[in-house]
């Protein structure tokens, strides 16, 4: 059994959403996959949290769940939305709100560069295509 290393995170439940929308959403991922800047955003995050073993659990869900099916370039478009926006979770603790915000709200703080709202830009784009979190 996998150990879910982001279980005492104050974003737990979101991150159990990300996943679980996944696995029913794949073609919602893939299409929002596309955010601007996303490798800076990565970037700044990386540098400053401890995220790996929490984001590497995550990859193994992910890959466990729906990534074996996958064609290589699939997997990479719906890993880079789904570990984004779990990477951001993860890192940061006061921003699962924006996964519920509106989508242009968050589009304008990715504009202006806000690394949170870049990464959880596809997230943002899921939930309100679907309303739906677990």
């Amino acid at each position: 059994m996998t150990r879910i290393y982001w279980a005492h995170s104050p974003n737990a439940k979101h991150i159990d959403w990300v996943l679980a929308s996944i696995k029913a959403h794949q073609e919602m991922w893939i299409a929002s996959s596309r955010a601007p800047a996303r490798s800076a955003a990565f970037d700044a995050v990386r540098a400053n949290h401890d995220w790996c073993t929490a984001w590497e659990s995550a990859r193994w869900v992910v890959w466990q769940a729906v990534g074996r099916s996958m064609r290589d370039e699939v997997w990479e478009a719906v890993w880079g939305a789904v570990g984004d926006a779990i990477l951001a979770l993860i890192a940061y603790d006061d921003c699962a709100y924006m996964i519920e915000s509106e989508v242009d709200e968050i589009k304008i703080l990715a504009k202006l560069g806000v690394p949170r709202a870049i990464l959880l830009l596809p997230a943002c784009i899921v939930y309100n295509e679907t309303k739906e979190l677990v």
